[in-house]
């Protein structure tokens, strides 16, 4: 399998995490001290509490994709590993985190940390087996895959008809990747394909063959994003 990916925008990702992390918890702490030594600057002790909230949340949203280990990009490396030169796997290049171009078609891949007890039960998505705790402070709410897999392949389309303008492009298909080792997957029924990334290997393989982008498309591809 061949591998684009996107190492500078990684890095600064990952450093935007840190800084806005730690500024969070720097802001915070600050607040608490105004509200132990200045008990009537209450305004300024709820200023420091919401920015210091704010950044906080921006810090896990950038380190959850850019900074833990392993990154998404990262995870699903191991979990295709092994698949042929057929395959070009393009990481944070082509309108969309993570695109798949092989003998099956185009395919953006849309990973989820995520951990628990994860089903797609009655047209939703359902999240169970995390602590509050850990929810409030580690880990983002699961939200709607099956949403964020649409828009990610419409940013896939999207960008592919910039580079290869006014020609035919083969359908785009989606799936959704759970990475967590601890991540239970019951998705029967879901609109999108759904599964843990143990599975996403084998699945890739059984596709089957599809309309995808040609030789020379795929080169002309590789020279847009400098792959």
């Amino acid at each position: 399998m061949k591998l684009v990916t996107n190492a500078p925008l990684i890095k600064r990702n990952a450093r935007i995490g840190v800084v806005a992390h730690l500024s969070g918890l720097a802001v915070l702490i600050a607040g608490m001290v105004v509200t132990f030594l200045m008990p009537a600057r209450s305004d300024l002790s709820l200023l420091a509490l919401m920015t210091g909230f704010v950044l906080a949340n921006v810090g896990i949203f950038f380190t959850n994709r850019w900074g833990r280990r392993p990154r998404p990009d990262e995870a699903l490396d191991a979990a295709l590993k092994g698949l042929d030169d057929q395959y070009l796997l393009v990481h944070y290049r082509l309108g969309t985190a993570h695109a798949l171009i092989g003998p099956s078609g185009l395919v953006a891949l849309v990973p989820k940390f995520q951990s628990g007890q994860i089903r797609y039960e009655g047209n939703k998505w359902r999240h169970a087996g995390v602590t509050w705790m850990r929810r409030f402070f580690a880990q983002e709410s699961l939200g709607n895959p099956s949403l964020e897999a649409e828009a990610e392949a419409a940013g896939l389309s999207g960008k592919l008809r910039k580079i290869l303008p006014g020609e035919e492009l083969p359908p785009i298909k989606s799936v959704i990747v759970f990475t967590a080792a601890e991540a239970k997957v019951e998705a029967e029924g879901s609109p999108t394909p759904a599964m843990h990334a143990e599975k996403l290997k084998e699945f890739v393989r059984r596709m089957p063959r599809a309309a995808t982008l040609r030789a020379e498309q795929v080169a002309r591809v590789l020279d847009a994003i400098g792959g």
